[in-house]
């Protein structure tokens, strides 16, 4: 093993442990314990994560586009943008989920909407150390671990950001405001 990855490697399976399970727990907090942040107009963060999410998808859908014709500097650029978009998400997402009380789907499409919700989260789960292995093998220029992580990692993640999107679209009508 290399010495980076001796660093590297813990960090990133522990972001990848710590993170779902701190998302993990405040769907379990009760009401009376969420944050209070006051007069915080947190409504329109729905819409924001969305087009976060939907940001995300084409910034993967070029980034794989950018590769094919062997533009790797634009390629990295777009891949670690739709990473940076990504972890805005999710700092976002923590923020309004800490602080505002939980949404139900109370629509007619459950049947849909239940199935879309699940695989987004538990994929969502396995997309994170994916992404960051994926990140980390090729900005050390491990081209052909990247490629081989990226065959899984890709797919996941672009359907993780487009479910991401479709799960805005059919909750739009029942978040709290």
């Amino acid at each position: 093993m290399r010495k980076q990855d001796q660093i590297w490697k813990p960090i990133i399976i522990g972001l990848s442990i710590v993170i779902p399970v701190a998302v993990a727990v405040l769907f379990l907090l009760p009401e009376d314990m969420k944050l209070n942040l006051g007069n915080a107009n947190l409504r329109s963060l729905p819409f924001f994560h969305a087009t976060l999410n939907g940001s995300t998808a084409i910034l993967l859908l070029v980034g794989k586009v950018l590769i094919k014709k062997k533009q790797v500097t634009w390629h990295r650029f777009s891949m670690l943008a739709a990473f940076v978009l990504s972890s805005v998400f999710l700092i976002s997402y923590v923020i309004y989920h800490s602080s505002t009380p939980d949404s139900k789907y109370l629509g007619d499409m459950g049947y849909i909407y239940y199935p879309i919700l699940i695989s987004h989260i538990v994929l969502s789960m396995a997309v994170l150390p994916l992404a960051l292995f994926a990140i980390y093998r090729g900005l050390t220029n491990e081209i052909q671990k990247h490629r081989k992580i990226v065959k899984w990692t890709y797919p996941i993640w672009l359907y993780v950001a487009v479910t991401g999107v479709l799960v805005y679209v059919f909750m739009a009508p029942y978040y709290v405001h």
